[in-house]
């Protein structure tokens, strides 16, 4: 059974799962899904085609599932997607997607989204992502598993950001961080590895040791690109978070990746 508050609007139409608590002043719209536990703590709108995942919580003045911020867009049947045990915080903003995209935003479970932060249409986020107050998403960025972004950055449309990367605070990223990966300056430039999200992840000494040869090959003054990927791909074959960042690399992708600010970086 739900627990609303006599101040809530809750418009016909709305999906509310076992224990779904809407605080004061709390606005869910018609076409809204909240599943189980999902918490609304209150000031929040949620609208939209938007579903929320169990046990997420929302804070107040937090708006969910308005139109995206795209003069292009024409009220298409777009959806937002936003998954479990998730924390949205004060004034975060996330929008459905486009028909020049996928539709589709979607949020992964266990992320925390800090006050102000913003996801724009069509975004990809995975699992265990942090954004810090303030930063924001372009559209058509993505964001993959265990990302860190810190406050006030900006990441640009089309972005990617790959999974254990970190991006430092007032960052404006305008090229895809590899896996692993740590950047940082207003226009951002690799500055190696994320060590320290590496040691609290429990990676082995030995894979970060081959994660830092394989940084250095990849990013080295000498050959193509091409022939590095190859030169690593030989090499650490056998070792899976290296293969994420050449994988990664190997993508057909909008925006070019983000490089070192001198040769040989890490």
């Amino acid at each position: 059974m739900a627990d609303i508050h006599p101040t809530a609007i809750i418009e016909p139409g709305a999906e509310l799962g076992d224990g779904v608590s809407i605080g004061p002043y709390c606005i869910v719209g018609s076409n809204v899904v909240l599943g189980d536990e999902v918490r609304l703590v209150s000031h929040a709108i949620v609208t939209g085609r938007t579903t929320v995942g169990p046990r997420t919580s929302i804070y107040p003045f937090a708006s969910i599932g308005h139109p995206p911020q795209d003069t292009k867009y024409r009220g298409e049947p777009s959806r937002l997607e936003i998954g479990s045990d998730n924390v949205i915080r004060e004034h975060v903003t996330m929008n459905p997607g486009t028909p020049h995209g996928r539709m589709l935003t979607h949020v992964g479970d266990h992320c925390l989204f800090m006050i102000a932060t913003h996801v724009a249409h069509d975004c990809i986020v995975g699992d265990h992502v942090v954004m810090a107050n303030n930063a924001t998403l372009g559209g058509h960025v993505t964001v993959d598993d265990w990302a860190i972004i810190g406050g006030l950055a900006g990441i640009h449309q089309f972005v990617r950001i790959g999974r254990h990367a970190i991006v430092g605070g007032m960052s404006g990223v305008e090229h895809d961080i590899i896996p692993y990966g740590s950047a940082m300056g207003d226009r951002a430039r690799l500055t190696g590895l994320n060590l320290v999200g590496l040691k609290r992840r429990g990676f082995s000494r030995d894979i970060v040791h081959d994660l830092r040869r394989a940084f250095r090959l990849l990013f080295a003054q000498e050959g193509t690109m091409t022939e590095r990927l190859a030169d690593v791909t030989e090499l650490f074959q056998d070792n899976e978070p290296v293969m994420d960042i050449v994988d990664f690399m190997r993508v057909d992708r909008e925006r070019s990746i983000c490089q070192p600010r001198d040769d040989g970086g890490e």
